[in-house]
């Protein structure tokens, strides 16, 4: 990246809370300020925008994600940054910020315009309202599955604009056989005290019907049923949208009386919570994982991992772990398999095949790239 003309990057997401969508922004601010380039962010704000600006970068903080007619009003707004500050990327990575962005650069004289980058982080319901993620002049897919699912159901969608950039994890922040502090350690024991000793099995994700925690929950029922000493361990804040989801499944355990499960709530500790476990699932219901971060993530640390079989999950799987995939839906083989991994512990011994400098550097280039081609009319 030596002897490149420095870029401004803007990118547009409703909001810096947490999850594998933010993360991915941060890592992207971070290595464009490390390379000399202008970063700015615009979202609703959040907790990870103390660490966005530590970093380096710039945030806006406009509702741009919220689903109001009053969002419109961001669109002169924004088409005025665009202009004023001589960005020569808008990057969009969800559907609200990036039909804001679309309609702010649409108006645009085709020769002030920045390049139009989206990013189709997961396989969204097809329809015209989701369509907009396939405008952009070049479409990152951050795996093979996105891909398919582009081309599958946006059949006018020119495969040439689409390029695959997986999603990366840091080497350096998830270590093979990383072991956390003995602080860390005697504070989650304070926390769990009913985990030692006891063989972990995590299931991490916002509280969504999604992350399967049914299964999970009929799962756990198995093995107490089968006498196998295990616990289950939640990790996953609540959806402020379906905290009655939340519920439900605090209640089902308690009717169910499984003593063997207990719940995070958010956490931020991911890597320490996932090094202490003997066990990681991805149990994914309905529409397929994009990619699959927690699994490379654990897989990375040497922690083994149990997933459904399809989608993004399949491709992590398939290349660092294939004896982790499990049949979809399939409670009795998640079962037998789990049962199986509990008596006879497996190593995880292929490194990490997702690479989080491969992530960013593949990104900047594209950047680069069509800062430097020729433009749409």
């Amino acid at each position: 990246m030596n002897n490149v003309r420095p870029l401004t990057v803007v990118q547009t997401l409703p909001a810096l809370q947490a999850g594998g969508v933010e993360r991915g922004t941060l890592e992207i601010a971070r290595a464009l300020v490390a390379h000399g380039h202008r970063s700015i962010v615009i979202s609703g704000g959040g907790r990870m925008v103390e660490q966005l600006i530590a970093e380096g970068s710039e945030h806006i903080c406009w509702p741009i994600g919220e689903k109001s007619l009053l969002t419109l009003r961001l669109i002169p707004r924004l088409r005025r940054l665009l202009r004023e500050q001589q960005v020569d990327i808008l990057h969009s990575r969800s559907r609200l910020p990036a039909w804001i962005s679309y309609l702010a650069w649409r108006g645009m004289p085709a020769g002030q315009r920045p390049r139009f980058v989206t990013t189709v982080h997961g396989m969204n319901s097809v329809n015209r309202y989701s369509a907009i993620m396939m405008r952009g002049e070049r479409i990152i897919a951050v795996s093979e599955t996105c891909r398919r699912y582009i081309l599958d159901h946006y059949p006018k969608v020119d495969p040439q604009r689409i390029t695959v950039i997986h999603r990366g994890i840091d080497d350096a922040e998830f270590p093979r056989g990383y072991r956390p502090p003995a602080e860390w350690i005697d504070s989650w024991y304070r926390q769990f005290p009913m985990l030692k000793g006891r063989f972990t099995i995590a299931l991490p994700g916002r509280l969504t019907w999604l992350k399967g925690h049914h299964d999970f929950i009929e799962l756990m029922s198995h093995l107490k049923a089968g006498n196998i000493n295990a616990y289950g361990v939640i990790v996953g804040g609540e959806d402020p949208s379906r905290k009655q989801y939340a519920q439900q499944l605090r209640e089902t355990i308690k009717q169910r009386r499984l003593d063997n499960i207990v719940f995070t709530g958010h956490r931020s500790d991911m890597r320490e919570i996932y090094s202490v476990c003997d066990l990681v699932l991805s149990l994914t219901q309905g529409r397929s994982e994009s990619f699959g971060r927690t699994v490379v993530e654990a897989l990375s640390l040497g922690t083994p991992v149990i997933g459904y079989d399809h989608g993004g999950v399949h491709e992590t799987l398939e290349t660092m772990f294939p004896e982790g995939r499990t049949p979809r839906g399939d409670v009795d083989q998640l079962t037998q398999r789990v049962t199986d991994f509990i008596q006879h512990p497996r190593q995880v011994v292929r490194p990490n095949s997702y690479p989080l400098q491969k992530m960013t550097m593949e990104t900047l280039t594209l950047y680069q790239n069509i800062a430097a081609g020729q433009r749409q009319p």
